[in-house]
């Protein structure tokens, strides 16, 4: 018997290619694609509509042979998404729905679809690896970042768990991009030269502030520009009693107020700005642009400075509490005292970092070698040892 493998079928080229090379290696394929959004009204349209995306796939389908159908998953889509981003907005925080979208759609909802038509295997056009660690009979699932460094998407995956890893094949991982257009244009596929997709996982490019502004009204608030020379800034102290002590000091919230520095403008509201963003702001006549080093949505504030050199943007060190971290590799996790030098980035396409986790009761420290610009709450961390991501988690 032919092992079934579902693949998730977008109407992109990475999809394309993943089940071309699955129907090529011997595998029965079937192609699904995830109807996921219905709203037009907030989509920059021209840029990824659905319905041409699942043209496109059922185009791809056809050429290959392989059955094909849609599946509207746009209600878990809302409630466990869209829902989720606008109380993360609300409560100030950063939500990253890719991340999101990958645990609670792809590898979940969608999976559960696959598994009850019989799949063995649910495929995507995913940059990453799959390894496999055999120790006293018991199978452990590493995820590995992809070889193309430039389109790794690893950190996607980092909320993975193995019970999803063991059902997930990724075909293109050990490629680069080039390859895969290489592989569809031989293939005479229909998306081969397709541009990628951008914006928000499966809906395309949204206008974010009309997509909040759908829930979260606007409301008119103070930019404050807090100078440099802020004093929270220049007291560097050294003197701790305890390790944990220090990270509480690296890793805490600076709570600034009006007074700490000048009024420079104003705003539509708190919610749609997060750390280290500088379009939007309009403020003008400054040395350097402005950027958002802070938000306060209880008063409606944005705190800003000058320069992307700004102290106020660099941290040390964040903190994850216990119920949004998460190990992929569950038989590496820390506990309460225990250490682990690792790699870690706070973004996608961000280069690894040096850093120490440091495992405490109430959850995890995670502190770098070098001072981090614009560390955000709500956005994941993910650590990796050499090639593999091992655990990730939210920042709180």
């Amino acid at each position: 018997m032919k092992k079934r493998v579902i693949v998730g079928l977008s109407g992109g080229v990475d999809s394309s290619v993943t089940a071309y090379l699955l129907k090529e290696q011997g595998y029965e394929v079937i192609g699904l694609f995830m109807k996921n959004w219905h709203d037009d009204s907030v989509t920059i349209s021209d840029d990824c509509p659905w319905l041409d995306d699942s043209n496109d796939a059922m185009l791809v389908a056809e050429k290959l042979g392989i059955p094909f159908q849609t599946v509207d998953l746009s209600t878990q889509y809302k409630e466990r998404i869209v829902d989720y981003m606008f109380n993360e907005y609300e409560k100030g925080r950063t939500p990253n729905p890719d991340v999101l979208c990958n645990r609670e759609i792809k590898f979940d909802v969608f999976m559960k679809i696959a598994l009850d038509l019989g799949a063995d295997y649910v495929a995507t056009g995913h940059y990453c690896r799959k390894g496999t660690l055999i120790e006293n009979g018991k199978e452990t699932y590493k995820l590995l970042a992809g070889k193309d460094n430039n389109k790794d998407q690893s950190y996607f995956l980092c909320q993975l768990s193995q019970e999803q890893l063991a059902k997930a094949i990724f075909p293109i991982g050990e490629l680069q991009k080039p390859e895969v257009r290489a592989i569809a244009a031989e293939a005479d596929l229909i998306t081969a030269d397709k541009k990628d997709s951008q914006g928000l996982c499966f809906i395309g490019k949204v206008r974010l502030p009309e997509f909040l502004q759908q829930k979260l009204k606007p409301k008119q608030g103070q930019i404050i520009e807090i100078p440099e020379l802020f004093s929270e800034y220049t007291d560097t102290r050294n003197n701790f009693s305890s390790k944990v002590e220090e990270l509480e000091y690296l890793s805490r919230k600076i709570n600034y107020s009006e007074t700490d520095g000048e009024i420079v403008g104003t705003h539509q509201g708190a919610h749609y700005f997060t750390k280290g963003q500088r379009k939007g702001l309009s403020v003008g006549g400054k040395v350097e642009p402005l950027f958002v080093i802070d938000t306060d949505v209880d008063t409606n504030t944005i705190y800003t400075g000058q320069g992307k050199k700004h102290p106020g943007l660099y941290k040390r060190a964040l903190f994850v509490t216990n119920e949004e971290l998460h190990w992929v590799r569950e038989d590496l996790q820390l506990l309460s005292g225990g250490t682990l030098e690792v790699s870690a980035r706070i973004r996608y396409r961000q280069a690894l970092e040096k850093a120490t986790l440091h495992k405490v009761d109430a959850g995890l420290y995670v502190e770098f070698e070098n001072k981090q610009s614009a560390i955000t709450e709500g956005q994941f961390v993910a650590w990796y040892l050499e090639d593999e991501l091992v655990g990730s988690g939210v920042i709180s």
